[in-house]
């Protein structure tokens, strides 16, 4: 299943690069406002509108790992705290009577 996964996103790649490869001289004129009118590559503007998505979406997944790894670290430290410490062993003394009788 990982080979699967690696290689579609392999053929993805390979697919967006020859797409950009394709149309890197193609200009594309982008109304921003009323009278402002921004010509871009087609290249460019297809990885500025990847990063317009990813960016924010990448930052707040990696916030609430971050937020997560805090608490559980939390979690942790708490139980380590609250766990009973462990019984002594004492060796069990020597038998009392059950040896022969000490020479006088």
């Amino acid at each position: 299943m990982q080979f699967l996964k690696a290689l579609f996103w392999l053929i993805l790649g390979f697919v967006i690069a020859l797409f950009m490869y394709a149309n890197r001289e193609e200009i594309v004129s982008v109304k921003l406002w009323a009278n402002l009118v921004a010509e871009v590559k087609l290249p460019a503007l297809f990885i500025i509108v990847f990063l317009i998505g990813f960016l924010p979406t990448f930052i707040i997944y990696r916030a609430r790992v971050w937020s997560l790894r805090r608490r559980l670290e939390t979690q942790v430290q708490t139980h380590v705290a609250n766990r009973p410490a462990m019984p002594i062993r004492v060796p069990p003394a020597a038998p009392v009577g059950n040896g022969p009788p000490p020479s006088l």
